[in-house]
């Protein structure tokens, strides 16, 4: 099968498509023929060398922990799911890989009727990163949440799970996202200098919780909520320096490869409660997976290229359209 790899550090360039044995089922575990997987903005960082200090990878290293596609192998002990079902998910975090033809998942979950393949292929892991801030802050409803990079492939999530659970939300982005943000249901503002003030103006009453998706920004964040603990992020590896929590995957919060993608070991009751709440909402029409842009496999390079570069909403998508 096509999986999508790089070989060395450097410009989207090194990425490549390279042909490897397919993946096959484990206990608990079933495979997909992918017909859509997530570009993930921490390994865009990874490719590009900027966290090999930090994070030091094997090489090759396949590309890709969310994807969506239809069953074709159901592993031992799996229930539920048969062949032929179409289904979005997780692959393991010693497997990644979803950038490929097959991907072998250890978490998913229906594909909503209302989700294209695209948006089907890019929710998993934002999906899974919202149910886990959210949770450890314990944010409900009638409280006050800041969202940090509300625009982008995984805040954009967030926010709508937050809204869901009965939050006010105020989430920064560029101005041109402004009327994007507002169509969630979100009160936007700007990222930048006198950002505090800002907030303190929307949110006179005092905001309950921070959830960074951009870093950068944390002593502002931290000013803004008053208490370190009530910031979290997903994206600013300084964050301990501030007292901060960087929230890396499930199940237990720990760091894994450091990308900042969420990377499940097993399938994780964390993972399959946000699948199983993200299903639930979009039936009800609560909750869009902005892609920003689609691209098939063969174009992986131009695909990280716009990774670096963009600064329009949600995320960047890789297909197998002769699968579909």
């Amino acid at each position: 099968m096509r999986v999508v790899q790089f070989n060395e550090y450097g410009p989207p360039t090194v990425m490549q498509v390279a042909t490897v044995e397919e993946p096959h089922t484990g206990p608990g575990q079933i495979r997909i023929g992918v017909r859509a997987s997530g570009l993930t903005t921490g390994e865009v960082r990874v490719r590009s060398g900027a966290l090999r200090a930090m994070v030091p990878v094997s090489l090759p290293y396949r590309t890709g922990f969310d994807a969506a596609g239809v069953v074709d192998e159901v592993g031992e002990g799996v229930a539920g799911v048969s062949i032929g079902d179409e289904v979005f998910g997780m692959t393991a975090s010693a497997t990644r890989g979803a950038n490929a033809d097959f991907a072998v998942l250890v978490a998913w979950a229906p594909r909503p009727a209302v989700w294209t393949w695209e948006e089907a292929g890019g929710a998993a892991g934002s999906v899974e990163t919202a149910t886990r801030v959210l949770d450890r802050l314990a944010l409900g409803a009638e409280q006050t949440v800041l969202v940090q990079g509300a625009a982008g492939a995984t805040g954009s999530v967030v926010v709508q799970f937050a809204l869901a659970r009965g939050a006010t939300v105020i989430g920064t982005a560029s101005e041109h996202n402004r009327q994007f943000l507002q169509s969630l249901g979100v009160v936007p503002t700007t990222y930048g200098p006198g950002l505090v003030e800002r907030v303190r103006a929307l949110a006179p009453s005092g905001v309950d919780a921070v959830i960074d998706c951009a870093g950068g920004a944390l002593p502002d964040l931290v000013t803004i909520v008053g208490d370190a603990e009530r910031v979290v992020t997903i994206a600013d590896l300084d964050a301990a320096a501030y007292g901060v929590h960087l929230s890396h995957g499930a199940p237990n919060d720990a760091p894994t490869d450091g990308t900042g993608a969420t990377t499940v070991p097993h399938a994780d009751p964390l993972a399959l409660h946000g699948l199983t709440t993200a299903v639930t909402l979009a039936d009800k029409g609560l909750l869009r997976v902005p892609v920003a842009a689609a691209f098939p496999l063969d174009q992986v390079a131009e695909a990280h290229a716009l990774s670096e570069g963009r600064h329009a909403p949600g995320r960047i998508i890789l297909t197998n359209t002769a699968r579909r």
